[in-house]
């Protein structure tokens, strides 16, 4: 059989120090891995699951602000990345955009969050690192030079090893799978023009600009 069209081809994410490239399957988010930002958003301090497209993806330097929505706001996370046997092979900086007013709407409705997390460019990442995820280590987020968010990796509810067979309950999780795996207290809103910085001790910086409005 032949496709209709070609199909889409998958994201790629550089490797700090490789030439390789690491293709993205899919992508895993977690909500609420820290106890601090989850108290910020008035919620319990129980991971919750739900998932953004491959294509959510974006390295920068450039990140276009999103149609629809007039509250942008930002979440730094550790990234994982998973190689055969749903093994840890890398890990980096990541940061989950998120329509905070859009997804207000549908936690009123008591509906699926898509729309206020898995659009277009919604999940900008950096350089992976090969190796294990650190475990411990300063992970923090500033918006033009002033610091938002700061925390430590030890702070997560779910560390990387627990988060992984917690999520291997409900998925077969695969070599090409991206896991985002919570973010500490401080996020808040950005707009065009502003230049993002995240920090994660051990791993690659991620900094980019929000474009276009």
């Amino acid at each position: 059989m032949t496709d209709l069209f070609p199909p889409r081809r998958a994201p790629r994410l550089p490797i700090a120090g490789d030439s390789r490239v690491f293709p993205v399957n899919r992508i895993f988010c977690i909500g609420r891995n820290y106890a601090d930002h989850a108290a910020e958003m008035g919620a319990a301090p129980e991971p919750i699951f739900f998932m953004k497209p491959a294509h959510s993806i974006i390295t920068g330097p450039s990140v276009p602000y999103p149609p629809q929505t007039s509250d942008l706001h930002h979440e730094v996370e550790m990234v994982l990345a998973l190689g055969p046997g749903a093994e840890v092979v890398a890990a980096g900086t990541g940061v989950d955009l998120t329509r905070r007013d859009l997804q207000g709407q549908m936690k009123e409705k008591r509906a699926p969050w898509e729309i206020g997390k898995a659009f277009t460019a919604s999940a900008p990442v950096g350089a992976l690192r090969l190796g294990p995820a650190p475990s411990v280590g300063s992970i923090s987020l500033s918006v033009n030079g002033n610091t938002r968010q700061s925390g430590d990796l030890n702070q997560m509810i779910l560390p990387p090893a627990e988060l992984i067979q917690a999520l291997s309950r409900y998925f077969d999780l695969a070599e090409g799978d991206l896991i985002f795996s919570g973010t500490p207290a401080g996020v808040a809103a950005i707009a065009p023009g502003d230049t993002v910085e995240a920090r994660i001790a051990g791993l690659s910086d991620l900094d980019f600009t929000l474009t276009g409005a």
